[in-house]
């Protein structure tokens, strides 16, 4: 029997399971290929291969390879730009890459991510449509997009650049070759495929008032900020070239403009140590001027062909040891506030490139199990997800906790089961600082992000059991913040800084264009 037989036979077989999971279908392809002798037995990437377009959407949800990738909602698709250099005289002591080794700078060339873009040389267009492919044949429904930019400085790139390399990342979506940027992301509003969010890589002092208005003309949402240290005395011994005023200064910035705001850390660095690096994450959530909505915690790594590895070669710097690295990060877990995502622990980078350092890849996994063995639990966003909880909510509940960030006031909602729990909802709306510089702004509270945690609910479909996005749980949040804005501050307009796919959703809740922004009147 011909592997497609064999692939059709199962499909048919499938729907006589009746209530069916994932171990079912394994089950059942152990089963068949057993009665036949057969003994490769299919992908579900090879099953989906050959079904047609009603069993695959009837069947996508079940087959679906590493259904992670969409568990929080949204399918993440990451692009590169042709490498430049580093815009200071030279790069951190600890920086890899750059445009004489071919790849961008702080990248290998060996991240999955760089690797597509070398393939398919850095063509913006190529790389995103050749990631959809990817995906739809491993399984995923790639209808809400969250499109990352990386590459080491973008904003210190050319505009005229950015803008055709996003207008060509944007064609790769829908399908259409537009002339402009801005026809691009009309035709962007209203795609078959959404993009929930465009999110930009830079350094502090590449994240002024003209690098945030760049990006949000070019349809960003979200800003990470290579941050790493927070001292400046360590800033001095790896080159940085940027001030913790740089920093905080990035930070407002960004969030009064209605970006979410990542940091990239990096503990272990020289002239640190395990307890200044837990001080470091403890102040930087302790003091307002920072405050981040979200981490990628990167220990630092000894690679080949930076200045690090000569100082680690002649002894003059001992990087953190994956003991240490558990034992901070299990300390830092269990002291995040409920209101942070921890996206990423460890950079994507292959042991054998790692001449000294944390080699473990799943040290996200190791510090899950130390929080576990302990008792103890990790609040942040993304341990909490209802996509990844593992766990069913019954009881949810509308919460509220405010806080103050950079010169403004955060008021965080959420919708959760507390008793098992479970988040399913956010939204982070700000009252700006009086430094804000966006004119459409004035006299408004900005939303700077509304996410509903789950399964992928394709856009245009209802949700089914275990699925949470499309029940009115973003609308509820709304609501509320209407109220907050209107009622407790006394804001005559509400704007919401959304991801280019997601402006058609607030039209019909009644928020119009306002530039780059959608708001409503109060």
């Amino acid at each position: 029997m011909m592997s497609a037989d064999l692939c059709r036979r199962i499909l048919e077989e499938i729907p006589k399971l009746g209530g069916i999971s994932r171990k079912d279908v394994a089950k059942l392809k152990l089963k068949i290929c057993g009665e036949l002798g057969v003994s490769r037995i299919p992908k579900n990437s090879e099953i989906l291969a050959v079904a047609t377009p009603e069993e695959r959407e009837r069947l996508v949800r079940l087959l679906k390879l590493k259904p992670v990738r969409s568990a929080s909602g949204v399918t993440v698709i990451t692009v590169m730009p042709k490498p430049l250099p580093c815009p200071k005289p030279e790069p951190c002591i600890y920086c890899p890459g750059g445009p004489e080794a071919g790849v961008n700078q702080s990248y290998t060339g060996r991240e999955p991510a760089s690797m597509r873009a070398v393939q398919h040389g850095f063509d913006p267009y190529s790389q995103v449509k050749n990631r959809i492919e990817q995906l739809r044949a491993i399984g995923h429904e790639v209808d809400k997009v969250e499109l990352i930019v990386f590459g080491g400085t973008l904003t210190a790139y050319p505009r005229d650049y950015l803008e055709w390399f996003v207008k060509e990342c944007l064609r790769a979506i829908t399908g259409e070759n537009c002339e402009t940027l801005e026809k691009a992301k009309l035709s962007a509003e209203i795609s078959k495929i959404r993009i929930s969010d465009i999110a930009f890589e830079t350094r502090p002092d590449w994240c002024k008032e003209p690098h945030v208005d760049l990006m949000l003309d070019l349809g960003a949402t979200r800003v990470e900020l290579g941050v790493q240290t927070i001292y400046e005395d360590v800033y001095e011994i790896i080159n940085r070239g940027h001030a913790v005023e740089d920093v905080i200064e990035a930070t407002r910035i960004a969030k009064d403009a209605g970006m979410a705001v990542v940091y990239h850390m990096m503990p272990g660095l020289p002239g640190s140590n395990p307890d200044r690096d837990l001080e470091m994450f403890r102040e930087i959530f302790r003091n307002p001027d920072f405050r981040p909505d979200a981490l990628k915690i990167y220990p630092c790594l000894v690679l080949r062909g930076t200045k690090l590895y000569e100082l680690w070669k002649r002894g003059e710097f001992k990087p953190m040891t994956t003991e240490e690295a558990v034992e901070l990060l299990t300390k830092i877990k269990q002291e995040i506030p409920a209101w942070v995502r921890i996206q990423r622990i460890q950079r994507d980078i292959p042991a054998d490139l790692i001449e000294a350092g944390v080699r473990a890849g799943n040290l996200r996994q190791i510090v899950k199990r130390r929080l576990e063995v302990e008792g103890k639990k990790c609040k942040c966003i993304r341990c909490r997800e209802v996509g990844h909880a593992g766990v069913e909510p019954e009881n949810l509940e509308l919460f509220i906790e405010r806080y103050e960030a950079s010169g403004g006031e955060e008021v965080f909602l959420s919708i959760e089961d507390r008793e098992k729990d479970v988040l399913l909802a956010i939204l982070r709306l700000r009252v700006p600082s009086e430094h804000a510089h966006r004119p459409e702004l004035k006299n408004a509270t900005i939303v700077r992000e509304l996410h509903v945690y789950g399964e992928l609910v394709p856009v245009g479909l209802s949700a089914e059991e275990g699925e949470w996005q499309h029940r009115g749980l973003g609308k509820t949040l709304l609501k509320e913040a209407e109220r907050i804005s209107e009622e407790e501050y006394g804001a005559r307009k509400i704007a919401v800084l959304a991801g280019i796919g997601t402006r058609e959703y607030y039209r019909k809740l009644g928020f119009r264009k306002d530039n780059v922004y959608m708001s409503k009147e109060l």
